[in-house]
């Protein structure tokens, strides 16, 4: 069997234990807290992300894993015989993939895939090249699988607050008001180009803005994989994350279900109370 590692950006946002079922090594974005560089996943919480912009205002600032860092990560498995697959956020959102190309071009034996997506809907990926890999599939043959699994995922999360999209400069200040003024939870929409759309407009409480938005995503398609689901929210209601759990498992029969947590990168963007859901569709 081929000697395959699996790497990801701190962006992909699976659990301890499934990134420990993959065997993955992480590699942190890092977070700017005023003049403080903290290291995603490592050295700062969404909790104290979370505390540093209702205190100061002011929405923190993520940083591109450099080609320098990949390469130190990457160096050690390719000198010990290894293909390795990383998985970088979208490249229309960060420079990640850019910086894994370069350090990818100077070793050699490294697969950096753009996944056009973020948090757990690139961890999807990374699982499902664990699975190709226990199959015995060169590097080379999964990365071409992983690109048609890529074609196929559906990634969407419903904002409670359009501050950090608007902060971050995602999201512009007049459609920011529009929606504030009207109490409206936009849906954001993953394209296949990995940018990020607004699709549907929700209302109410947290509650039934994120649980009308479940049913929105999946009511009255027939394309649906059901095989696997993602439920990842940013400090959602817990009530809504439980009832959304419940929803897509008993309502609209997905077999395995995933609660994930954003980490300090995503959440930096789209702020508290964020839940998304995040399939594959068959085709």
């Amino acid at each position: 069997m081929a000697k395959i590692k699996i790497t990801c950006d701190s962006t992909c946002d699976l659990t301890p234990e499934l990134y420990s079922k993959i065997n993955a090594d992480i590699i942190p974005l890092g977070v700017l807290l005023g003049d403080e560089l903290r290291k995603d996943g490592v050295d700062v919480s969404v909790q104290e992300l979370y505390d540093y912009v209702d205190r100061t205002g002011v929405l923190p600032k993520t940083s591109a894993i450099s080609e320098y860092e990949y390469l130190e990560k990457w160096r050690p498995y390719v000198e010990d015989g290894y293909s390795v697959i990383h998985f970088n956020i979208s490249s229309s959102i960060s420079a990640c993939h850019q910086n894994a190309r370069i350090a990818a071009e100077e070793l050699g034996n490294v697969y950096p895939i753009d996944t056009l997506t973020l948090s757990s809907g690139s961890g999807m990926l990374a699982l499902k090249a664990f699975e190709l890999s226990q199959e015995g599939l060169s590097a080379a043959e999964i990365v071409a699988q992983i690109y048609e699994w890529r074609r196929r995922l559906d990634v969407s999360f419903v904002l409670q607050t359009l501050e950090y999209l608007q902060k971050g400069g995602r999201c512009s200040s007049v459609l920011a008001f529009g929606a504030n003024l009207l109490k409206l939870r936009p849906e954001i929409v993953l394209q296949p180009d990995g940018s990020m759309d607004v699709g549907k407009k929700y209302r109410g409480s947290a509650f039934k803005s994120i649980t009308d938005y479940v049913r929105g995503r999946l009511e009255g398609r027939d394309d649906v994989d059901k095989s696997v689901v993602f439920v990842v929210n940013s400090f959602a209601d817990k009530e809504a994350v439980k009832e959304t759990v419940r929803i897509v498992k008993e309502d609209y029969g997905f077999r395995e279900v995933y609660e994930t947590d954003a980490g300090s990168t995503i959440s930096s963007h789209c702020g508290a109370g964020t839940l998304g859901i995040m399939f594959y569709k068959t085709k």
